[in-house]
Formats: structure tokens, sequence, C-alpha cells
């Protein structure tokens, strides 16, 4: 640790969408701000800056935070996606795809975080119940949707739905 104009920096080395970042942080940055500022990938939206509602989700070594409540220092070492990390090329994820295909988003602010949390959840339960999606998605808030169409899509990303 240094000190600049009277601050610590901290050197964070991290893993963020597979590529490695060795940045220096202040005292109090946040992941999020990390995420948006430093790397500029905007996807992470902030809502409310208190971890109540999860536009800022993100998952860090295969668990879901809020990365508004991380500081940029607690994420020295780790593995961090992002939206952005989770479409190969131009193919969306399939969980993306199925938010799109299913009408899971609206005004698509929630959408990123609500999209992380599906994913964490998909990847440690590939075929989530109605209430188990519910409690993976319990931590993010939608305004506009209502939620019927968002576990639909998570759903059809699990592969369980329309008969599948």
């Amino acid at each position: 640790m240094r000190e600049t104009e009277g601050s610590p920096i901290k050197q964070v080395r991290l893993t963020v969408n597979g590529k490695a970042y060795g940045l220096d942080v202040q005292p109090g940055k946040t992941l999020l701000e990390l995420i948006r500022e430093d790397l500029g990938l905007t996807g992470t939206k902030e809502g409310c800056g208190l971890g109540e509602c999860g536009a800022c989700t993100v998952i860090m070594d295969g668990k879901t935070v809020n990365s508004c409540l991380v500081l940029a220092a607690e994420a020295d070492g780790k593995q961090i996606t992002t939206i952005e990390g989770l479409a190969d090329g131009d193919r969306l994820h399939p969980v993306q795809q199925a938010f799109i295909d299913h009408g899971g988003l609206q005004c698509g602010f929630c959408t990123p975080g609500m999209i992380m949390s599906a994913k964490a959840l998909l990847d440690e339960n590939q075929n989530p119940s109605d209430e188990e999606i519910r409690k993976g998605i319990s931590g993010n808030l939608c305004r506009c949707t209502g939620y019927t169409k968002i576990i639909e899509s998570i759903k059809a990303a699990a592969g369980n739905a329309g008969g599948r």
C-alpha cells in the first residue's frame, strides 16, 4: 500500500470477464465504481447504492454479490463476471436469450442484475422449481414486469419450460 495525497492507495489484482487487471484503488471505492468507472463496463447498474435492489449484482468467485456493497480492495484476487462477460462474441448466453424470447424485461434497468442472479442460480441448480427461482432472484427488484415473465424466462433458460 502506498500513500497519494494523504490517502493510502491499494493495488488490486482481479480478473473480470476472463481478463486480468491490476488497478490502484482509493479506500472506499466500491467494486461497482471500479467496474463502471475504471473498466468502462456500464452494464452493471447502480440502483440504490444500499444493496437492496440488486441492479448491481455480479458474480464473484461463483457467488452473487451486490457490487455496491463490496469494496474494490475486497475483490483483490477474485474472479468477477459481469453481464458483459456472459455473451460469447455475438452469441448471447442462454439466460440472456431467454429473457428476450420470453419477455423477461421491460425497461431493462434491473435486467443485468436479474440475469446474473439467474445465471448463478442455474449454475447451482439446472432444474429449479418456481419457488427456488423466486428465492434465487429474491435480492433483485423489478418495478415493471411483475416477475411472471422473469420466472418464465429463467425456466426456459433451464430447459424446463414448454415441455422440455
